[in-house]
């Protein structure tokens, strides 16, 4: 009897899994007809952005235009998650770009925490970092340290570019255009970084995690 009885419940269990599958379709990824798996999510919006199976180590760029019309520095903060490489630009807690990110290397960290931006220069070169030229404008050096590496006579030292510069550390640690690992600074798109700059003051935080 009590054998009965249990194969009965197992039986109804089994049951009401089933139909509980098949009333939430979701619960199977979709496919299109070459086995490809499709976003669920409505074209479009973040969650779409987000669910694409290449992101976050993609190149793309999402941005809402309508919030982004609504987004001033009275308004506005940042997050950039290094494990991620993505960079947000915020307004409370809405997500209005989000953009791809580059950061420092193992040699030089970049350190996480919470900063607010201290400085804000359109056009900027390192003061530190740049390559060397000798007399006859040949470059001798291509990632020359200006506080390590003695400068010949003769030569001539520039410093990298750091356009739409937005500090966060005393040390240098900042946020500008550029696109590959850097001296612990944080690095994004042309296309994106002087909007990212445009909507943020000093003063503001920014969230690196």
């Amino acid at each position: 009897m009590i054998l009965i009885q249990c194969l009965t419940r197992f039986f109804a269990c089994g049951v009401l899994l089933l139909l509980a599958n098949c009333a939430n379709p979701s619960a199977t990824p979709k496919l299109d007809p070459s086995g490809k798996s499709i976003n669920p999510q409505p074209p479009g919006t973040y969650a779409h952005f987000t669910a694409e199976p290449t992101y976050p180590k993609n190149h793309s760029v999402w941005k809402d235009e309508s919030l982004l019309s609504r987004t001033d520095p009275s308004n506005s903060h940042l997050k950039i998650n290094l494990s991620t490489q993505r960079g947000l630009l915020m307004n409370g807690e809405e997500v209005v770009i989000d953009y791809p990110i580059c950061y420092g290397t193992k040699s030089h960290p970049t350190p996480p925490g919470i900063y607010p931006i201290t400085e804000k220069i359109i056009a900027k070169s390192s003061n530190r970092y740049g390559k060397m030229y000798d007399a006859e404008g040949n470059l001798i050096d291509g990632d020359a340290d200006a506080s390590k590496d003695a400068i010949p006579e003769g030569s001539k030292f520039v410093g990298a570019p750091m356009r739409y510069w937005m500090r966060l550390t005393p040390d240098g640690v900042g946020h500008h255009i550029g696109y590959s690992a850097s001296h612990g600074y944080i690095c994004g798109p042309s296309g994106m970084i002087p909007t990212v700059f445009d909507k943020v003051k000093i003063g503001i935080i920014v969230m690196f995690a």
